[in-house]
């Protein structure tokens, strides 16, 4: 008896290694926080850090599905947190596919929440999509938020 929770045992921990080995290795991953509410997102477009074509990234732009949303206020700032990887690579912010910032290599970003929805901007409306666009000349990976206004 003993004998066969040991081998079943064994055969558990096997079969979940194999499952564990067949796994993705993870994107890095981005975040946006206003106020106290943040949500993070792995890559929606990336290559392991290798460049991308600009027909790749048009067509996960416009793939990108379900992407995390969070609600911003005017008055409140918007922070945008990348991992070292992203930094490293340089990244832009983009708003409704268009830049919006100049490249930076640091892994922090606060732009004013008002600047989201301003047509000065080009970002009015209620709902924007904002994209973490890591690299510049080529892009080597695509992040996506939903900034609804709240």
């Amino acid at each position: 008896m003993r004998r066969r929770r040991a081998v079943a045992a064994a055969g558990a921990v096997s079969a979940g290694l194999l499952v564990l080995s067949g796994c993705e290795k993870p994107t890095p991953v981005a975040t946006v926080t206003v106020g106290r509410s943040s949500v993070s997102s792995e890559a929606v477009c990336y290559n392991d850090g290798k460049a991308l074509d600009a027909a790749s990234l048009t067509k996960c732009a416009k793939n990108a599905g379900d992407i995390e949303s969070i609600k911003v206020d005017q008055d409140e700032t918007v922070r945008f947190g990348v991992d070292p990887k992203i930094a490293d690579s340089g990244w832009t912010i983009l708003v409704n596919g268009r830049q919006f910032t100049e490249a930076s290599k640091k892994t922090y970003r606060t732009i004013p929440g008002s600047a989201f929805f301003n047509s000065q901007y080009g970002t009015q409306g209620d709902t924007n999509t904002v994209s973490i666009q890591m690299g510049t000349n080529p892009a080597k990976g695509l992040w996506s938020f939903k900034l609804k206004k709240a």
